[in-house]
């Protein structure tokens, strides 16, 4: 038998190290590695997952057309053909063309090298992917603020004193646009020195299980309580940013602003008591380390821009950005704020409902009325990679149904899924472990400065192709089929390898091969700022032109009075990931998760008992699932996870089908948005619930 061989685990954001023993191409098991210079040996239930995505027989292994009802096997070289032939024809009727991408690419450095190439064949704006039912809103303030999107500040949970999480599980997820793995062993020496964790969540989650405080928060009043923060801060005379004061504009004008927030008022809105409030304000403000860190419930909410322009300006307020135990700035292997651009904003609008395109895509819930709704510019061909939109995605039911009415869709993706069951062709990629690896862009949001490259592990057959050589093959072919030039592919290796060498560490991709366990870059390091900012002026801008206004909505928003429906939200689980794990046979066992999380009160009032199926309805569509009373979720507020509903006729995943759950977004409703980003707010929608018919 051969020795384990090191890699990493690419399916979550923790990037864990992996030990993989094989024997021939089976995969004998799967450990975590205690010699990787990030993760420290910890390992989570999903790892063992890619054993089965490596030998599910559910994966697809050769290029499929849609021929009717049936799906018919062809080449690649056919495939590649007929998708451009048809793409053309639809271009000459006026039709236009839009790509959805999803998050796995994120964990998969090579296929985004080659998306632009992609872009370029379907000459078209519209460009979609999951980063606006996820984390845009983090970028934009980032951009507003400090001038480049991916200028990430990275919570120190190391070495910091207090970290408050709000709307944030990493014990389910790992960490989220925060790659922190083993998080239960850091919040272990985080309490072990004396430190403190406080979660605020309308659910008490697993994250909240081991906190020294949890708060419950009533769904969407985020603001309220973050505005509260900083006026019991003020208060308290214990606003210092400090030297941050020297290259800062428009804070004091910041502060003016929420001055004009009453204390009683806000803490009625979110449902926090003052005394609480006033309390992690003590501690945020008590001279130590602290940071607070806002995740996918601050995200994916209507406030969301707003929501995380008061994360930051609660870590400048407290002098906690750019500093050691607060909320700092990474030095990783590849500089992606150094070698990419800033980002832009509002450059144009979508066609329909005219919302404003963010980092060069337009936000998902413009996606289904940009198909369906005829005129200049209407999609007529999609293409997919890696993604599931009519999963993850609001209003999950109205974009199915305008997928089945595409002249061509096109998926780059493993399976038949609820999305890619509309294809016209799917074009499946080689398995996880014949693929190499580099945390591209979740490096750059590590903990710890570090490198790592994983080889492949197996090699890939004749006919088998990776992400990257086929969204390269097909744009080729698209391009040259328009009359173009046929692009210059560069080997995504070769593109590693030259951002490398471009970054401050000056490193070769062989000498980060060499470390097969990666390389130990240190400790995040203070005093970045104001050298590393990108404003032009290398000043932070504590108050963007758009936030004056958006308080304002807040304000009124606060004026009005509560709806008297139920608010749900999402959840996270450590054996789940989104939509695409859940054909793990290992990772599907156990109790059954898709249930409706309801507060025993709320239950009490409706009639139900544990166990039985409820409807859950909201305005755009109802679902029934189990009931879970528990007192884990807070009166007034219900919780069912994202990613489920494999039920959906034509959906060949055949271990999923005896567990399909339903689908959140089949609930959740493109009409409600962050105006600012336009990302969705899937959390906090307004149903009822009632005992099934």
């Amino acid at each position: 038998m051969a020795k384990p061989q090191a890699r990493t685990c690419h399916i979550c954001e923790a990037n864990c190290g992996i030990l993989v023993e094989l024997e021939g191409e089976r995969v004998v098991s799967i450990k975590g590695d205690p010699e990787d210079v990030l993760s420290r040996g910890h390992v989570c239930p999903k790892a063992t997952a890619i054993a089965d995505l490596q030998t599910d027989p559910d994966r697809l292994r050769t290029p499929l057309k849609r021929v009717g009802a049936d799906w018919v096997p062809i080449g690649w070289d056919q495939a590649f053909r007929e998708i451009a032939d048809r793409f053309v024809a639809i271009r000459s009727r006026g039709g236009a063309g839009g790509l959805y991408i999803g998050n796995p690419t994120a964990h998969n450095y090579s296929v985004g090298m080659m998306t632009g190439h992609l872009k370029r064949a379907l000459g078209a704006r519209a460009i979609w992917s999951a980063g606006t039912v996820d984390q845009i809103p983090h970028q934009l303030v980032q951009l507003w603020m400090y001038g480049h999107n991916s200028l990430f500040p990275i919570s120190d949970i190391d070495r910091t004193e207090t970290m408050l999480i709000i709307g944030g599980n990493p014990m389910a997820s790992n960490g989220s646009v925060w790659t922190v793995p083993g998080i239960r062993h850091r919040i272990a020496e985080l309490q072990a020195r004396g430190g403190q964790l406080i979660v605020v969540d309308p659910r008490r989650t697993e994250t909240a299980e081991l906190a020294d405080r949890h708060l419950f928060i009533r769904p969407g009043s985020d603001p309220a309580f973050l505005i509260a923060l900083l006026l019991a801060l003020d208060e308290a005379g214990a606003i210092r940013p400090g030297r941050l004061s020297d290259f800062m504009d428009g804070f004091e004008e910041a502060l003016a602003l929420l001055r004009g927030f009453d204390m009683a008022g806000l803490s009625a809105h979110c449902g926090v008591a003052e005394a609480d409030i006033r309390a992690v304000a003590a501690r945020l403000g008590n001279g130590g380390p602290a940071a607070v860190y806002g995740r996918m419930g601050v995200s994916t909410a209507e406030f969301g821009t707003l929501n995380h322009w008061l994360i930051q300006l609660l870590n400048i307020a407290t002098g906690n950005l750019d500093r050691v135990g607060g909320a700092m700035f990474s030095n990783p292997g590849v500089d992606l704020v150094a070698l990419a651009g800033r980002g832009n904003h509002g450059r144009f609008f979508s066609r329909v409902s005219g919302i404003a395109e963010i980092m060069g895509e337009l936000p998902v819930v413009t996606m289904a009325e940009d198909i369906a709704t005829p005129g200049d510019g209407q999609i007529r061909a999609l293409f997919t990679i890696a993604g599931n939109p009519v999963l993850s995605c609001p209003d999950g039911q109205a974009l199915d149904a305008a997928l089945e009415t595409l002249d061509l869709m096109v998926s780059v993706d493993m399976y038949v899924t609820e999305t890619s069951r509309h294809a016209h062709y799917i074009l499946p990629p080689c398995g996880p472990l014949q693929k190499d690896h580099y945390a591209l862009s979740l490096g750059a949001i590590a903990v710890r400065n570090y490198a790592k490259y994983s080889p492949a592990l197996l090699p890939m057959g004749a006919d088998e192709k990776s992400d990257w050589e086929i969204v390269a093959g097909v744009a080729n072919a698209m391009l040259v089929a328009q009359g173009e030039a046929a692009p210059n592919i560069r080997h995504p290796r070769d593109t590693l390898d030259h951002m490398l060498r471009q970054s401050a560490h000056g490193m070769t991709l062989a000498e980060v091969e060499a470390h097969p366990h990666g390389i130990d870059l240190g400790e995040l390091q203070p005093g970045r700022l104001p050298e590393r900012l990108c404003n032009e002026d290398k000043r932070i801008k504590a108050l963007p032109a758009a936030i004056p206004a958006e308080l304002g909505r807040f304000a009124a928003r606060m004026a009005e009075a509560a709806p008297d429906q139920l608010l749900l939200i999402g959840r996270r689980h450590i054996r789940s990931n989104n939509s695409w794990l859940h054909n793990s046979k290992r990772l599907l066992k156990g109790p059954e998760r898709c249930t409706l999380m309801i507060h025993p009160a709320d239950a009490d009032a409706r009639g139900i008992a544990d166990g039985q199926p409820v409807t859950i309805s909201s305005r755009v569509g109802a679902v029934t699932a189990p009931a879970e009373i528990t007192d884990t979720v807070m009166p007034g507020t219900v919780s069912l996870p994202h990613g489920w509903g494999h039920g959906r006729e034509g959906v060949q995943l055949s271990v999923a089908a005896t567990r399909p759950g339903v689908s959140l977004n089949d609930l959740t409703d493109r009409q409600r948005f962050d105006p600012l980003s336009g990302n969705a707010a899937l959390n906090g929608t307004p149903v009822t619930v009632s005992l099934a018919a």
